[in-house]
């Protein structure tokens, strides 16, 4: 990374500590906490009859250790297990990852993922974490220009466009604080982990089974540590590992670097089908030719900031690859940047919630690394080509996945997390067909842990896989938990047995 990439990346983390609490007692749900269920929102999908999706709202402190004082409500969704009663297991609470990822419909999108086997055993439970879609949504107002179309380039290039840059990341930041205001100190993992356990309480379950992925695998480690002796079973899916937010982010950019190689090397493999070279060297320079041309000239608001999230959104699922070959192959043929664009609006009121949660429960979480120094210093494993050429195009991801400067107006920092979980029942899964998240993430998580499985599965690279490919006859990619064999075999295993 260049020295002012280098000086970006340590100022621009609003960061989480990651590292995971201790089993220590804590508060229970107020008596008064109830559920009460009746018709889901329009945003919950309607599952196959004869199953049925219900929601309700439960009522818990905003602060968790002060449980008297005020309160906020949690949106919570279940379809019933739909086996006979002495088939049932219990809860299996679920979710889809972020921070600022919406669990409400998730229950449904999941539940049709799983086995038969699982769907009998267990009462599938979504909900949206504090601060995210129906349970309280937390937002940040502008977020330092964020939304603008087209978006300043998160690249900078010299010493003017380094300072807007930096600029526009503080500004975000105290976009966040503002809006947010006393909401941002306890909308954070902590408090969701005990959120978790009141949707226990309130479903008179006694233990709590927890399907969880990406950052839903750290919100699934945290409710273990707190709660050890109310855990169920346990699957933990592409796993964010024990760093804080900050060195996570760092982590997961390099390995989206490495990962749109690979997408180089699978267009090049399919040259006669993409048009747009038959080496890795050739789809790199066509691909640069993109970003060059959209940030020389957006057109109908879709410049290099756009094009950057499209690319990081691409690459984390191999079965939106053809889509992103396809859009580079359409601007460079017409000019037109249609095929990139994404479905729905970045500034759509579901996208700048998703944004705002996942800034503000990283800055809720833990304290950002002072600047200037570098902890990291050079790529552990740099690539013969340098991921960042001489436009210093390549750290271009830093801004998408890292948050932005600690708030100038930050409140009272709660508890943060120091100790590693210590009981899991079931271990992550890894695979390389989800985001990139180094394996290393799981590893980590699995020392001190009685019970524990880790579950990993060497895939094949995508051009070389045989299975799995979409309607275009192209490989698809999923994470481990969302229906492949990685379902069907011992993940859910752990979920029965």
């Amino acid at each position: 990374m260049p020295p002012p990439l280098r000086r970006t990346a340590l100022l621009c983390a609003l960061t989480a500590a990651a590292a995971l609490l201790p089993a220590t007692p804590a508060p229970a749900a107020p008596p008064s906490s109830r559920l009460r269920f009746a018709t889901c929102p329009g945003s919950v999908p309607r599952p196959a009859a004869p199953e049925r999706v219900e929601c309700g709202r439960i009522s818990v402190p905003l602060d968790w250790h002060r449980p008297s004082g005020p309160r906020i409500e949690v949106a919570v969704s279940r379809i019933r297990a739909s086996g006979t009663p002495p088939e049932r297991r219990g809860l299996l609470l679920v979710n889809p990852g972020g921070p600022g990822g919406s669990g409400l419909p998730y229950a449904v999108t999941k539940r049709a993922r799983l086995p038969e086997s699982v769907r009998r055993a267990y009462d599938v439970v979504g909900f949206d974490p504090r601060g995210v879609g129906q349970s309280t949504p937390v937002d940040c107002g502008p977020m330092g220009g964020l939304f603008d179309s087209p978006g300043s380039d998160p690249v900078p290039t010299g010493a003017r466009a380094e300072r807007v840059y930096l600029a526009s990341l503080r500004a975000m930041a105290g976009d966040c604080a503002r809006h947010a205001g006393r909401l941002l100190p306890y909308l954070s993992t902590e408090q969701t982990a005990y959120d978790m356990d009141a949707i226990r309480a309130a479903l008179g379950e006694p233990r709590t089974s927890f399907l969880g992925v990406s950052y839903g695998s750290y919100l699934g480690a945290a409710y273990t540590a707190r709660f050890p002796h109310r855990v169920g079973r346990m699957v933990l899916d592409s796993v964010v590992g024990p760093w804080d937010w900050y060195d996570f982010d760092v982590l997961q950019s390099r390995a989206l670097l490495r990962q749109r190689d690979v997408f180089f090397a699978w267009t090049a493999a399919r040259a006669r089908r993409f048009g747009l070279g038959g080496t890795p060297a050739a789809v790199r320079d066509a691909y640069l030719r993109v970003r060059r041309e959209l940030a020389a000239r957006p057109v109908a608001g879709f410049g290099p900031a756009e094009f950057d999230r499209a690319v990081y959104r691409a690459l984390g699922r191999t079965e939106r690859w053809a889509g992103l070959a396809d859009g580079l192959r359409g601007h460079l043929a017409d000019g037109d940047p249609d095929g990139l664009r994404p479905a729905t609006p970045f500034d759509s009121p579901d996208s700048r919630n998703y944004e705002a949660a996942n800034r503000v429960v990283k800055c809720a979480d833990g304290p950002a690394p002072p600047p200037p120094r570098d902890r990291h210093g050079p790529p552990p494993h740099p690539s013969p080509r340098p991921a960042a050429g001489a436009d210093g195009h390549g750290g271009e991801h830093l801004r998408l996945l890292a948050p932005p400067a600690r708030p100038p107006h930050r409140a009272r920092q709660p508890g943060r997390p120091t100790g590693p979980a210590r009981r899991l029942r079931a271990r992550p899964r890894h695979t390389r067909r989800g985001r990139p998240r180094p394996a290393a993430s799981a590893a980590r998580l699995t020392p001190g842990h009685p019970r524990r499985r880790l579950l990993a599965r060497r895939v094949r690279e995508p051009w070389q896989r045989v299975r799995g490919r979409d309607r275009g006859g192209l490989p698809g990619g999923r994470h481990g938990s969302r229906g492949g064999r990685a379902v069907r075999g011992p993940g859910s295993a752990r979920l029965i047995t």
